[in-house]
């Protein structure tokens, strides 16, 4: 199969642990794209949140909020927001039970609770900038995505108060949420039909729990080396840890460079 697109998760997969791009991966998309192939990141962070990698990398289209937003050379091709009604809802649920939420429109985010210790936690992680408070932002603009943060043990309330929404855990104190059935592969199924190219033309790489759909969806799937073991057998192939050359290996396998 002559593979014509490219897509790649940051975190564990573009990035390493100290969120810093490997020279070999930097070298490798860079043959990747002398080949005329696309290459398009495909993430669950917001847009505003990885443009140093996008830049980095040369990347200039990209499938975020876990499907729900995807730009296409600087281009919005497909926007798919929380309805008002479940963001309404979900934020009431929240405030009831005292956890934070970051709420993440198409151009910026907010934060309900100022300086809260789990929200600090998880932006140092991912050594991205402090999201300031403005608890009302939900009735401002399309929420793409909400960060909602509570400990794996008062997860559940969430799941039977709002079946119209989907939560993938990504941190111990965090959790996506977006629109029921979204995914990186409904994502990248939008951006693939409005370039006219099919599920197999196209090669994605990931190592985490909200990458199943999307490796599963396209015609070569591959997960990193150090990917989440039970996204392992979501895979066609599994190529090097991301510090030991694991995007050049698994490009080299799909036959895409040299």
């Amino acid at each position: 199969m002559a593979y014509k697109i490219v897509f790649f998760d940051i975190d564990g997969t573009l990035v390493n642990d100290d969120k810093h791009i490997p020279q070999d991966t930097i070298e490798a998309i860079r043959k990747l794209k002398e080949q005329q192939v696309e290459v398009v990141i495909a993430t669950g962070r917001a847009p505003y949140y990885f443009t140093h990698i996008a830049k980095e990398c040369g990347i200039d289209s990209f499938v975020c909020f876990n499907g729900s937003y995807v730009v296409y050379k600087g281009k919005p091709i497909y926007a798919r927001h929380i309805p008002q009604a479940d963001m309404e809802a979900f934020q009431q649920l929240a405030a009831e039970l005292g956890h934070p939420l970051v709420l993440q429109g198409s151009h910026e985010s907010y934060s309900t609770h100022a300086e809260h210790p789990y929200v600090v936690e998880t932006f140092d992680h991912l050594k991205v900038p402090m999201p300031p408070s403005r608890p009302d932002f939900w009735k401002e603009a399309d929420i793409f995505q909400a960060l909602l943060y509570c400990p794996t043990a008062e997860e559940d309330r969430y799941h039977q108060s709002l079946p119209s929404l989907s939560f993938i855990r990504w941190h111990h104190v965090s959790i996506d949420v977006f629109p029921k059935g979204g995914s990186k592969a409904q994502g990248i199924e939008a951006l693939l039909r409005y370039l006219g190219l099919s599920p197999a033309e196209a090669v994605a790489f990931g190592d985490g729990l909200n990458d199943k759909e999307m490796l599963s969806f396209v015609g070569m799937g591959i997960a990193m080396g150090n990917a989440h073991d039970d996204l392992k057998p979501f895979s066609n192939y599994i190529t090097k840890h991301v510090d030991k050359g694991g995007i050049a290996h698994g490009l080299q396998y799909a036959g895409l460079i040299k």
